[in-house]
C-alpha cells in the first residue's frame, strides 16, 4: 500500500538532502508532448549525485512513497505522468547531466543520465566519434529516459537500438541500493545482466543514474536520396538490393506516404518540397561508407537498378552534405506536422519485414468500414517499425472520432498481434498502453514480469501503474 508524497513526507526528505533539492512542481514536469494527459506530484526531486537519488529513493521505501521517473519528458506513452492515485514524488536527474569520461581509444563515453541527447552526440563528434543513436527529439530527451524506454530511431537498422548501445549501467535499486554497473567492457558474463533488466523496464525495477555507451567513427562519406517507389512491397524488394549491394553500410531505410508530404504542404509551408508532385510512396535511403567510396555513385546505381526492376519511378540524389540535411529535414518534420494537425490515434508497431505489405492495405480497408479518416503511415521500413497514424476527414475534428478512437485503435492492433507484430516497437508501454499489454502480451511472459517487479519492487515504488497494473491501495 503507497502513501502519498504529503508536507509531512517532504518535509521529511528535505532534511536527508541539501538545499534547493525539492521544489513545487511546474506546468513542464506535468504534461507530455501531445496535451493529452496531464500528470500530479506533491514536489519534484532535482538531485545533483548518485548519493543523493539513493537517499530519496531509499526515503521513499521507507515511507512506501510512489516515485514517477523524469527524462526530458518526450515520452508519448505517458509513462512519465501519473495523472490518477495518491500523489507521487516526481523525481528529475535534468541537473544530473555530467560527462564522466570519453575514452576513443576504445569507443566508449561514460555520461550522467540527465544528459541530453544532442549533448552525447557533440561531445563524441568533438572526440572524433559518433554517438549513433538518432531522434527527432534529441535536442530535448535525455540519455537516461533514452535508456529507460530502449529508444529506437533512424539508424536501428545498422547500429541498434539503445539498448545495443549501452555496455553499462549505474542505476539505484528500489530499496535504495546503487548498482555499480558503469563498466566499459564488451565481455562480461559475470551472472545475470542487470543492465539489459533495467533498459526498457521504463523506471519501474530501477532509476537509472548514468551509463557507460559505444561510440563508433564516424563514416568516411555518407549519402542519402529519395525515391518514389510503387507501393510498401516495392520498398522492401528495393531494402533488400541495397542490402546486397552494400551490406551494413545502409544506415537507414525510412518510408514515407504522401499523406505525410501534403500534412507538412498544409502545416509548414516553408517547407521545402522535394517533388513537385509528391508520389503515393516513397523512402528515404542513408548510406555510411568507407573510404574511397562515392555515395551518389551508389545511390544512382541502386536507383538505375530499382527503376530497371520497376520498382521506382523517380528519385532524387543528394549531392551535398546540406542537400542530404534537407532530405532528412522532410522526414523529421512529419511528426510535427502530425502534431498539428491533429491524430485521432497514433499506433506505434512493429511487423515482421515481409508482412508490411500485407498490413498496410488490409489495415486501411479495416479502418475504412469503421470512418471516413486519413492514414498517414510512415516509419523505419529496414526494423520493421512503423507510425501508423489516424487523422480526421478533411474538414472534420478528432473529436468528431472520440466514439470511434477505442475501436480504431483495437482494429489496428488486432491486425498487427494476428501478423506477428509488436503493439509497442519503440515508444514503450507507459500507462497508456497497460491495459493493450495485458490484452496482447504473452501470459508467461506477463506472469515473470510481475514477479521481477514483486522481487526487486515488493512496495511498488517505481513508477506505479506504468508497465504494469499497480496495486490497488
Amino acid at each position: 500500500m503507497l502513501n502519498p508524497a504529503d508536507d509531512a513526507f517532504l518535509t521529511s526528505l528535505a532534511g536527508r538532502l541539501p538545499p534547493d533539492r525539492l521544489i513545487p512542481p511546474e506546468p513542464r514536469h506535468l504534461s507530455e508532448p501531445r496535451g493529452r494527459h496531464h500528470g500530479q506530484a506533491g514536489a519534484v526531486a532535482l538531485p545533483r549525485t548518485t548519493q543523493e537519488v539513493a537517499a530519496i529513493v531509499a526515503a521513499c521505501a521507507e515511507a512506501r512513497v510512489g516515485i514517477v521517473p523524469l527524462g526530458g519528458g518526450t515520452g508519448l506513452v505517458g509513462g512519465q505522468v501519473a495523472g490518477a492515485g495518491l500523489l507521487p514524488l516526481l523525481l528529475s536527474l535534468e541537473r544530473m547531466n555530467g560527462l564522466r569520461g570519453i575514452f576513443p581509444d576504445e569507443n566508449v563515453i561514460l555520461v550522467e543520465a540527465g544528459m541530453i541527447l544532442a549533448d552525447v552526440q557533440a561531445a563524441a563528434e568533438a572526440a572524433g566519434r559518433m554517438f549513433p543513436l538518432w531522434l527527432a527529439s534529441e535536442g530535448s530527451c535525455r540519455i537516461g529516459g533514452n535508456l529507460a524506454c530502449n529508444a529506437g530511431g533512424t539508424a536501428v537498422l545498422r547500429y541498434g537500438n539503445a539498448r545495443d548501445l549501452c555496455l553499462g549501467i549505474e542505476a539505484v535499486l528500489p530499496d535504495g541500493s546503487v548498482h555499480h554497473g558503469l563498466k566499459r567492457l564488451r565481455k562480461d558474463n559475470t551472472g545475470y545482466d542487470l543492465r539489459h533488466l533495467l533498459i526498457g523496464a521504463e523506471g519501474t525495477l530501477g532509476i537509472i543514474t548514468a551509463a557507460s555507451l559505444k561510440l563508433v567513427r564516424p563514416p568516411a562519406a555518407e549519402g542519402a536520396a529519395l525515391m518514389a517507389v510503387r507501393d510498401p512491397a516495392a520498398a522492401l524488394d528495393l531494402l533488400g538490393r541495397a542490402q546486397r549491394r552494400l551490406g551494413p553500410l545502409v544506415t537507414g531505410f525510412e518510408l514515407m506516404h504522401r499523406q505525410g508530404l501534403d500534412f507538412l504542404a498544409e502545416t509548414m509551408p516553408g517547407l521545402r518540397q522535394p517533388f513537385a508532385e509528391p508520389p503515393d510512396w516513397m523512402v528515404l535511403v542513408d548510406l555510411g561508407l568507407a573510404e574511397g567510396m562515392d555515395p551518389a555513385a551508389e545511390l544512382e546505381a541502386l536507383f538505375a537498378e530499382g527503376l530497371e526492376a520497376g520498382l521506382v519511378s523517380d528519385g532524387l540524389v543528394a549531392q551535398s552534405g546540406t542537400q542530404r540535411e534537407q532530405f532528412w529535414a522532410i522526414r523529421e518534420s512529419i511528426p510535427e506536422g502530425n502534431r498539428r494537425i491533429g491524430s485521432i490515434a497514433s499506433h506505434d508497431i512493429a511487423l515482421p519485414l515481409s508482412e508490411i505489405p500485407r498490413f498496410i492495405p488490409e489495415a486501411r480497408t479495416a479502418l475504412g468500414q469503421l470512418a471516413d479518416v486519413r492514414i498517414n503511415c510512415f516509419g523505419h521500413l529496414g526494423d520493421g517499425n512503423l507510425h501508423y497514424n489516424i487523422f480526421p476527414a478533411q474538414g472534420r475534428t478528432r473529436e468528431d472520432y472520440d466514439a470511434l478512437r477505442g475501436e480504431i485503435t483495437r482494429t489496428v492492433h488486432d491486425l498487427v498481434h494476428a501478423a506477428g507484430g509488436s503493439i509497442s516497437a519503440e515508444h514503450g508501454i507507459g500507462r497508456l498502453k497497460v491495459e493493450e499489454l495485458e490484452r496482447y502480451g504473452d501470459p508467461a511472459k506477463l506472469a515473470a514480469m510481475r514477479a521481477i517487479k514483486t522481487a526487486l519492487d515488493p512496495h511498488g515504488i517505481l513508477n506505479p501503474g506504468a508497465v504494469l497494473k499497480a496495486p490497488q491501495n
